[in-house]
């Protein structure tokens, strides 16, 4: 791999931008047009603290006259969209070399693809070197938060959070656990995990905009006295995350039924280690029984759903019907590298055929929820922020929020200025940019107030 350069954010924090600011304000549902759940200033402003908070946002003339905002100090985006950064609630940054690997569903992908690219990740040299390309390609995408798996060493997560935090980046990040079922240079113990995490804990979890996750792969490749560890680590520290995956394949079911044969299902293995609850994400969840989506609704832990990664791997359809019928927390997720981009406009994109190919397959009775385009981007946004429980600080432009954000370009390719000739509503023009766009329009990312360049790979 080439070497690649740092990136790096401006020295100035920005005083205000103005362009075309939205931003949802709460959960829009499957509401076409959900008029009280969001705010949309076709000439608006945003306005930050030198901290890089947000102050206000709103209306260009009201909020100009309010802060006497000089031009000089307004950053002038007009036909631009400026909305809160992407957050992807599930990706493996190890695994971003072999993105579009040919050919194989979950297992054997992982045998053939991924174990043997993590392997390299023993390596900080090589660990650090990917995480600047990984990072800037979250970036160029318009994802400024992340929850994201290391591999099973731990200096791939030391060189991950060492290169995010020179970008003051807030992401979520954890060594990967597994102590079987997977490649010997791969394996840790249940001893050596505990080890490396709280080693990882104490280093990192809540240093400047850095959070950590405990990360066992999933249920197959974690002995009971692993997943037990998980466990302890979980609740003994504030508010830790916990990620790992769940009924995304059905042989992997299968596998999980055969390792835990006492347990009601593939979720409740981990919740019999104290392992459902607020902040833990599980991936996928394809295959989910009525009684595992009733424990998630429960225990208030969340589900990430990653099309491009499902429909890859043809690992199933995920079903956002009963998601949203039991008022499940949901994130979107890439899931690169079985995920084939790193573009939440991408992953948008393919949620909304997975839904509408789901209601085709399954005619169920009863009704049936629509991704619509406000649905969509409250996904990749606020909705993602509460699922990852940080809507306090992320996903919406109220006052005191962090300020990510990002500007897009609705014009950016030939075909997408041809299609906005003929949009009549905020709708079309959001449903236009998630089923067209991709990193050719994210036109700039701010972090925390100060514009991120990139380096040069």
């Amino acid at each position: 791999m080439q070497t690649v350069s740092g990136s790096e954010l401006s020295h100035s924090t920005a005083r205000a931008v103005r362009g075309s600011v939205f931003f949802l304000t709460d959960d829009p549902g499957i509401e076409p047009d959900p008029l009280d759940y969001y705010e949309f200033y076709d000439d608006g402003i945003l306005v930050l603290g030198d901290d890089g908070h947000i102050l206000d946002a709103g209306d260009y003339n009201q909020i100009v006259a309010k802060y006497r905002l000089s031009v000089s100090e307004i950053t002038d985006f007009r036909g631009r969209f400026i909305l809160p950064g992407f957050i992807d609630t599930h990706i493996h940054y190890p695994q971003a070399e072999i993105i579009a690997a040919y050919g194989e569903q979950l297992v054997h992908w992982l045998e053939k693809y991924a174990y043997p690219a993590e392997s390299r990740y023993a390596d900080i040299v090589y660990a650090r070197t990917v995480s600047r390309f990984f990072l800037s390609e979250l970036l160029r995408n318009g994802v400024t938060t992340a929850l994201i798996f290391g591999s099973a060493h731990k200096a791939s997560i030391d060189a991950l959070f060492t290169e995010a935090d020179k970008l003051n980046l807030r992401i979520i990040a954890g060594k990967v656990m597994m102590d079987r079922n997977a490649p010997d240079n791969l394996l840790d113990t249940p001893e050596t995990a505990k080890a490396d995490n709280e080693a990882l804990i104490a280093a990192w979890h809540k240093k400047n905009r850095i959070q950590y996750a405990i990360t066992p792969r999933f249920a197959i490749t974690s002995s009971t006295e692993q997943l037990s560890i998980a466990g302890q680590l979980y609740h003994a520290h504030d508010d830790l995350y916990l990620q790992t995956h769940v009924a995304e394949n059905l042989n992997e079911i299968s596998l999980a039924k055969k390792l835990y044969p006492t347990a009601k299902s593939y979720l409740h293995v981990y919740a019999n280690f104290g392992l459902v609850g607020p902040r833990s994400i599980f991936a996928h969840g394809i295959h989910l029984t009525e009684d595992e989506f009733d424990l998630l609704a429960e225990k208030k832990a969340a589900l990430s759903f990653c099309p491009t990664s499902n429909l890859f791997l043809g690992s199933g359809l995920f079903n956002f019907n009963k998601v949203h019928q039991k008022n499940i927390l949901l994130g979107l997720g890439s899931d690169v590298g079985a995920g084939t981009s790193f573009s939440m406009f991408q992953t948008m994109n393919e949620a909304y055929k997975v839904v509408q190919l789901h209601q085709t397959i399954n005619q169920q009775s009863g009704n049936k929820a629509l991704l619509t385009p406000f649905k969509a981007f409250y996904l990749a946004t606020l909705g993602a922020a509460r699922a990852l429980y940080l809507d306090n600080k992320l996903g919406s432009f109220l006052p005191g929020k962090e300020g990510d954000f990002i500007v897009l370009n609705p014009e950016a390719t030939p075909i997408l200025k041809f299609r906005m000739l003929n949009t009549q509503s905020l709708a079309e023009r959001l449903f236009v940019l998630m089923m067209l766009a991709d990193d050719r329009s994210i036109e700039s990312v701010y972090i925390m107030g100060r514009r991120w360049h990139e380096g040069n790979i």
